[in-house]
């Protein structure tokens, strides 16, 4: 079943591995998907379907820790193929830092650097460690790819990086370096893939989900992006806060005694749909709510700040050509592209409720001046193509010495 160019795509969480397997010799063609879930708990599971949707693994473990994980799932493609066959691994991080504008192959330096940016990404960044660090301990030779969330606005004009703060501070780091690139990069990919003039058009790209980011994209490039310094910035998220005036914070620790780690834990993980629903992150889950008063308000302030911020956007842009809907909320729910798109005929936006509701890719009227488009975003894929190519440049390097 696999070969000698099978490519692992690892996206670790505190408590989960997802990972897809992909065919690697020339376009990643997908094998398997899944995931391995709730790492050191009890009952921990683990999943994987083909490309087929047909269960290859489905079972229940304890699973102590990332590398437990790692060595469950590695044994089980050598079990179904030959002890060589995954070539590579790579991996979803989500920051990269100022320096890190391409994927980049890891070694003890690369992960020295990313250790230092912890504390720029606390939820994500110690996991995509975790993942890289527990396939080196199981299979210490293969070559692993670290693939940036903010690469993809590395570009990003200066005065959309600056923050107002002193000079100082910019030169040490702080400043706006956007995320969920991954995720832009497969859109505009695909908008190629489709023949679509990506640099002659000024496209939006919504990416709605449980972390929530938009960006505006010029000649095929990142101009601006919601996100900023951190994960937190933009729009309000399953548990994140979104833009928030910093005086709030300095309010919290100095009046009400919260201590830095209350006010992380409440920014990071008590906020956004959840903070002010009172119920639930999940907007599926809100939806199916419209007798609640709170859920009914997060949802419309969540359209709101989506709304907000898509107009904002169109100003880097000079104008807005195309919009694309994508991530868990945006290429699967009807009801949020309704309404963030309600109202904006002045900036050439009209919808077809009929497409809309239908899910079609196409979901703009014919009379819409603006193209609206919503699909699935792949980011494993990303990475898998990233990493083929890695392996092809060692192969030449092998070849030439």
């Amino acid at each position: 079943m696999f070969d000698d160019t099978t490519i692992l795509v690892i996206n670790s969480g505190s408590s989960s591995v997802k990972f897809a397997l992909f065919a690697g010799e020339s376009s990643p063609q997908l094998l398997w998907s899944g995931a391995i879930e709730r790492i050191g708990l009890e009952n921990g599971h683990f999943h994987a379907v083909d490309s087929g949707g047909a269960v290859v693994i489905d079972e229940t473990a304890d699973i102590a820790d990332h590398d437990a994980a790692l060595h469950l799932l590695l044994n089980a493609i050598a079990d179904r193929g030959s002890r060589a066959a995954v070539a590579a691994v790579g991996h979803r991080v989500v920051h990269g830092g100022p320096d890190c504008d391409c994927p980049l192959v890891v070694n003890a330096a690369l992960e020295e650097r990313l250790r230092k940016l912890v504390p720029l990404a606390p939820l994500h960044q110690p996991n995509s460690l975790a993942g890289i660090a527990a396939v080196r301990r199981a299979r210490p030779e293969l070559l692993q790819l670290a693939c940036f969330d903010t690469a993809f606005h590395h570009g990003l004009p200066r005065l959309a990086k600056l923050t107002a703060l002193p000079r100082e501070f910019y030169d040490e780091g702080v400043r706006r370096y956007g995320f969920h690139g991954l995720s832009y990069e497969f859109v505009v990919n695909e908008l190629r893939r489709k023949a679509i003039d990506v640099d002659r058009e000024r496209i939006v790209v919504a990416h709605l989900g449980n972390g929530a980011s938009m960006c505006a994209i010029k000649g095929g490039r990142s101009v601006d992006t919601t996100m900023g310094f951190s994960t937190l910035a933009g729009l309000p998220m399953g548990t994140r806060c979104g833009d928030l005036d910093p005086g709030v914070i300095l309010y919290l620790m100095t009046e009400k005694g919260l201590t830095l780690d209350r006010v992380q834990h409440l920014l990071y993980e008590e906020s956004g749909l959840l903070g002010i629903s009172g119920a639930s992150r999940n907007m599926q889950d809100l939806l199916a709510r419209p007798s609640q008063p709170a859920a009914v308000e997060a949802i419309e302030y969540y359209a709101y700040q989506v709304r907000r911020h898509l107009a904002a956007l169109t100003a880097p842009l000079g104008g807005l050509d195309r919009l694309v809907f994508a991530g868990g909320i945006g290429a699967n729910s009807a009801a949020i592209r309704a309404k963030v798109c309600l109202g904006l005929q002045y900036l050439g936006i009209t919808l077809d409720a009929r497409r809309n509701a239908n899910g079609d890719r196409l979901i703009s009227a014919d009379d819409s001046r603006v193209v609206v488009e919503a699909f699935p975003t792949d980011e494993e894929t990303v990475i898998a193509g990233h990493v083929r190519h890695a392996l092809a440049a060692r192969w030449r390097a092998t070849v030439l010495d």
